[in-house]
């Protein structure tokens, strides 16, 4: 079969065709026990969920190959529902085209993420999610429950904005979480842990930590700490334990520079913050690009910088990141 998938949002009048469709799943299914109840879903059943929280029909030249149902009922989550492909038509992309057209929307509706649940039962569903970044957060008898953390990314055109970036996200931390932050020389890291810094209250000054490779700033507020940390002049993911960061990373917020490949090793779970010049990156008067440069310039030499944050782990499955950085985002 050729031609390209066509994944339409449905709705009421797509209920005959998503309704055969998940029955065609989930009677080819192994017997499970208890059974699953999708083999009673009616045309009716299925046009009140269209017609509410809506659905998704794939098909190509006009056949039904995939579909399923979308749940409002947790908030600031998406759920999904009857996941379903064509038996006869599997290993044709089917099911992931329906989960990236779930996640945008998902994005456009504002939701900061997804769940779902899965049979324990079905270990290829199982991978199958897993190696779409969802992580299992619950269980409920057979059921394993599933959740996915939308990242995000944004421009951020001036230091005070990148700093105020950060005090969002800042909202969203507990004491032990990491942060991973990478991006050229000059692009705003140290901007963005000043800001983080001024929001957990901690003593200053926050600076780029290159020379001593680790700072630690503790809390002026009884909150937890900020331990700074430089990865640049690191070999190897090794030479991180050298630092000795676990007597205090369990009661700290961490943030690495030049983490990626590094820090990852401290923490099961993490924040990873890419921050990307657009245009020039400023270069000081011997040349040098430097840590600081984002701070330094003003005006026309200021570029915009892009942040991408994507959260990694069980520890950020559920977070509210997008509703949380995102919001007011116009103040």
């Amino acid at each position: 079969m050729t031609g390209a998938l066509n994944v339409i949002e449905a709705g009421p009048e797509h209920a005959e065709q998503v309704v055969d469709v998940i029955h065609r799943s989930f009677g080819a299914r192994q017997i499970l026990d208890p059974p699953s109840t999708a083999m009673d879903e009616t045309v009716e059943s299925v046009a009140e969920v269209l017609g509410s929280a809506g659905g998704l029909l794939v098909e190509r030249r006009g056949q039904p190959m995939g579909a399923l149902l979308f749940d409002e009922s947790r908030q600031g989550l998406l759920g999904l529902r009857r996941v379903s492909v064509d038996p006869e038509l599997q290993a044709r992309g089917v099911a992931s085209a329906m989960v990236g057209v779930a996640e945008d929307t998902a994005e456009e509706r504002g939701k900061d993420g997804i769940w779902l649940h899965v049979r324990e039962e079905l270990p290829e569903t199982v991978q199958f999610w897993t190696r779409r970044s969802y992580l299992p957060v619950g269980r409920e008898g057979p059921l394993i429950a599933f959740a996915k953390t939308l990242w995000l990314s944004r421009e951020v055109p001036t230091p005070d904005l990148m700093k105020d970036l950060a005090r969002r996200v800042e909202r969203l931390l507990h004491r032990g979480d990491l942060l991973v932050l990478s991006g050229d020389l000059g692009a705003g890291k140290t901007t963005f842990t000043q800001g983080l810094g001024d929001a957990m209250g901690v003593r200053g000054p926050i600076t780029s930590p290159t020379f001593v490779l680790a700072r630690e700033h503790p809390s002026l507020v009884d909150g937890p700490s900020l331990v700074h940390v430089d990865a640049y002049r690191l070999g190897s993911p090794d030479e991180i334990d050298d630092i000795d960061l676990d007597a205090v990373a369990q009661n700290a917020v961490t943030v690495v520079e030049w983490g990626d490949g590094m820090a990852e090793q401290l923490n099961d779970s993490w924040l990873w913050v890419r921050i990307e010049v657009r245009g020039p990156r400023p270069i000081d008067p011997l040349g040098t690009p430097h840590e600081g440069d984002l701070d330094d310039v003003q005006g026309e030499d200021i570029d915009p910088r892009v942040v991408t944050i994507k959260p990694r782990g069980v520890r950020w499955a559920g977070v509210p990141l997008r509703s949380t950085v995102l919001a007011d985002s116009s103040d």
